[in-house]
């Protein structure tokens, strides 16, 4: 791989800006100041720019708690995206695994892994996934019973079985709490099954995609590198 690819992949700049801090004896390999914004690297050179080591990663992945009123998208000329969110120097390739809509907030996967996005949203592989609902209305167990037989929506789209639990009912306000799984993710679906029954989603959030749960810990729009063990859940 060329220096200035390596660098540029590894989140310290463009390939513009690189080739001409290489030129300058930015950056050293295996001890040695190289000038030649194509030098042959490898996965296994120890490169150094600017007296910091660049270590190589193929795959990176991020868990986000993703904030209202920001697109799940990799970039986008007029609005910021989930993954202008990832602050520090990052990756070129990165995208998040699935979407969430605009105003839904919770967990969301970022990372430039496509072989894993690929398992996680593939529907032949019916990947849980849960959520938290605020509701307009009273859920009943004959809704819980509805959305297990599987929910057909007014367009005549068949959604596959789906568990609701409901966690509590208000009736001074007329709302309901409630986690659903579903094990597919087709456009605006949980809004949509809700709406099938008479309902309004009036918030939502991701709370788990297959293993991999929202920590706690992380405050709406913040994020962290996964842990190993999270990454062994994930078969990576």
């Amino acid at each position: 791989m060329r220096l200035d690819k390596y660098l540029s992949d590894m989140g310290a700049g463009t390939r513009s800006e690189l080739k001409k801090e290489i030129r300058r004896g930015s950056v050293s390999i295996d001890g040695t100041v190289v000038k030649d914004p194509g030098f042959s690297v490898t996965p296994s050179s120890r490169v150094t720019f600017r007296g910091a080591e660049v270590a190589y990663e193929e795959f990176v992945y991020y868990m986000l708690n993703k904030p209202a009123g920001i697109i799940s998208a990799s970039e986008d000329g007029r609005e910021a995206t989930v993954v202008d969110l990832i602050a520090e120097p990052k990756r070129k390739d990165l995208f998040p695994v699935g979407r969430l809509d605009r105003d839904t907030e919770g967990l969301l996967l970022i990372t430039n892994d496509g072989a894993l996005s690929h398992r996680l949203l593939s529907p032949k592989h019916h990947v849980d996934k849960v959520y938290y609902v605020k509701a307009a209305g009273i859920l009943s167990e004959s809704d819980a019973e509805e959305f297990s037989r599987g929910i057909t929506l007014p367009d005549g789209l068949e959604c596959l079985p789906a568990d609701l639990k409901i966690l509590s009912v208000s009736s001074s306000d007329n709302t309901s709490e409630a986690e659903i799984t579903i094990r597919e993710g087709k456009f605006h679906q949980v809004k949509r099954m809700f709406s099938a029954i008479g309902s309004e989603v009036l918030y939502l959030k991701r709370l788990s995609m297959g293993p991999l749960q929202l920590d706690p810990a992380l405050d709406t729009g913040e994020y962290r590198r996964l842990t190993e063990e999270e990454k062994q859940a994930l078969g990576i």
